[in-house]
């Protein structure tokens, strides 16, 4: 049998489980660990400016590709603490990542020692398991364990705490017998998939409500035939966009209280039934149950048996992985077709098409400063289809998820659960990590950009390149039109005159020097007609430099998006103007029919 460190039998597991990249920094306590990674080889590693921000790169990089675990490593105490909000945005999106932290010495670990922390205990209800090894010879164990439940079920993140000296005790152990532990992902029966078809060729509207859950169970092509064997239209929740192209005949828009379409939100309303599949029923795509629930029947298939009738007791639960309940879907369907026993959908149909023709909201503004709706209209016409799109929170966020197109799995990488400041540069560094040949573009905020810009710095040194899209209103806009329902506007604005840049006016930071000072290629656009040459000479300096290129666009100070203000799906305010004319909204999915 083999001799060799738990730390190095550790590298050997996460190898033989198909880790090829890690994102971390490292620390005293952990430096056994990174001492092993280096005499293996095979792992690439990715050196983070801030241990948080290895936790985001981790979650852009699994969610890049299927299959995919991002690793993020860190040192004792604080290292492990400010990666629990990684820990956290990955279980609330249901992403595996492994978190790996070192530990003070098992001796000392109760004593107060230097960085000293229960980070197990901290990490517990943001995990699918965290512990502090105590044993050396049950490391392998433990990594064996960690990537069987992270897998398993509804993915989630796992965290490993090591102390120092049991990294550096041998043990016996053979990496070349290893093997990865069997997944288990419950899995819907016929009689239960025939039920669910039942009632949804009983209704005469209905719809698929597709969650990301179908993302993670990579059955994208199995729900896009389901829904055009049956005729149904579907909804993608935010997590689920791209599950079928934007501008496919059955895409019937988001829905919700901010990141919908006016034709979504229409169509939902006048909807008699609704299977969801692998979603949540998150507040924000809900608003208030009784608007949303009203005169419908629900049938709900989570992986998760708990999560169904958690938020609402639907009419029938399937507890069921994705892809399972998905092969049956289409499997039942094809019969029914073969057999004319399935509803013409045509009509009800061509109406969610027909509002997603009219119901349409403006982006072409000239007006100086830039309008925010104008940047994503540019974005529409900049980046094709193939495009990954990164973001996380805010007016940015929300207004791009209105606005921009997606029309793959996997495209549109977004924090939808906890929504962090800061989480996009290191996340759009992941995903570009994962998929190096990939255009990857990040839309912040200012705010949200300047929570982790020091990440900016690793895909310099890394030579990791990407499009960031920076709408700067030196504002927390979103906090602010929130503020609107208490009548206060305080300690939300961001502007300043800065002494070093005076051509900024109350604009505050001067991005572009900060990027520049970290390595990397910016541009700044005070005129909408100028967003379309920068977006092209971005997409060129990326590929010249292999760095990240930023692409500031200054907007007006206060915009209001669209949203409601009444937490009701029915009565989203429209406060800029809509779209009445075909000009008016040029790159939308579909002509304006007026």
């Amino acid at each position: 049998m083999a001799r060799m460190t738990a730390a190095r039998a550790a590298v050997e597991i996460l190898k033989r489980e198909g880790v090829a990249d890690a994102f971390g920094v490292p620390g005293a306590a952990i430096n056994p660990f990174y001492a092993a990674l280096k005499a293996s080889g095979g792992i690439a590693h990715t050196l983070a400016r801030h241990v948080e921000g290895a936790s985001h790169m981790a979650e852009g990089y699994t969610r890049t590709h299927p299959g995919n675990i991002g690793v993020c490593i860190g040192t004792s105490g604080p290292a492990g603490t400010d990666m629990i909000t990684g820990l956290y945005s990955a279980i609330g999106d249901s992403i595996p990542i492994l978190c790996i932290t070192g530990q003070a010495p098992t001796a000392v670990i109760h004593k107060e020692d230097f960085q000293a922390v229960d980070i197990a205990s901290i990490a517990k209800p943001v995990t699918k398991m965290a512990v502090t090894v105590l044993e050396a010879a049950q490391v392998p164990g433990v990594f064996q364990q960690a990537f069987h439940l992270m897998r398993s079920g509804r993915p989630g993140p796992v965290l490993i705490d090591l102390p120092i000296d049991v990294q550096l005790t041998e043990i016996e152990f053979d990496p070349e017998t290893y093997e990865p532990l069997p997944v288990y992902k419950p899995a819907a029966s016929r009689a239960q998939i025939e039920k669910a078809i039942g009632m949804l060729n009983a209704s005469e509207r209905p719809l698929i409500v597709a969650g990301g859950g179908i993302i993670n169970a990579d059955a994208a092509e199995l729900l896009v035939e389901f829904a055009e064997l049956t005729g149904t239209p579907v909804v993608p929740t935010l997590m689920g966009w791209g599950l079928l192209p934007d501008h496919h005949e059955l895409n019937a828009g988001m829905v919700g209280l901010q990141t919908s379409h006016r034709y979504g939100n229409a169509t939902f309303l006048e909807s008699d039934f609704v299977l969801g599949i692998g979603n949540r029923w998150a507040n924000r795509h809900t608003g208030k149950l009784d608007v949303y629930t009203a005169g419908r029947t629900f049938v709900h298939v989570d992986i998760e048996p708990t999560q169904i009738g958690r938020i609402f007791a639907p009419d029938y639960g399937i507890a069921s992985d994705a892809r399972s309940a998905l092969e049956l879907f289409v499997e039942i369907a094809r019969e029914l077709k073969t057999a004319g026993r399935l509803p013409n959908r045509s009509e009800w149909a061509a109406a969610a098409q027909e509002r997603k023709a009219t119901l349409q909201r403006r982006t072409h503004f000239d007006d100086i400063p830039i309008k925010p709706q104008r940047v994503y209209e540019e974005m529409n016409k900049a980046f094709g289809p193939e495009t990954r799109y990164v973001s996380t929170i805010g007016l940015s966020q929300i207004a791009g998820a209105q606005m921009l197109h997606v029309y793959r799995p996997r495209h549109w990488i977004n924090c939808g659960q906890a929504g962090p400041l800061g989480w996009t540069i290191p996340a759009a560094l992941g995903v570009a990590k994962a998929d190096p040949e990939a255009s990857v573009v990040a839309l912040s905020g200012d705010y949200d950009f300047q929570f982790m810009l020091e990440e900016l710095a690793v895909g310099a040194q890394h030579r990791i390149p990407y499009v960031h899209v920076l709408v700067n209103n030196s504002y927390l806009g979103l906090i602010r039109q929130a503020q609107r329902a208490f009548e206060i506007d305080f300690q939300v604005n961001l502007e300043f005159e800065n002494l070093n840049s005076p051509e900024l006016g109350v604009y505050g930071v001067d991005h572009v020097k900060v990027a520049e000072g970290l390595g990397c290629k910016a541009i700044r656009v005070t005129d909408p007609a100028g967003l379309g040459d920068a977006f092209e000479q971005a997409k060129k300096l990326a590929a010249e430099h292999r760095v990240p290129v930023v692409v500031e666009a200054i907007l007006e100070r206060v915009t209001n998006i669209s949203m409601s203000t009444t937490n009701d799906i029915g009565n989203v305010v429209e406060f800029e103007e809509i779209a009445t004319e075909p000009g008016h909204a040029p790159t939308s999915i579909k002509p304006l029919k007026v």
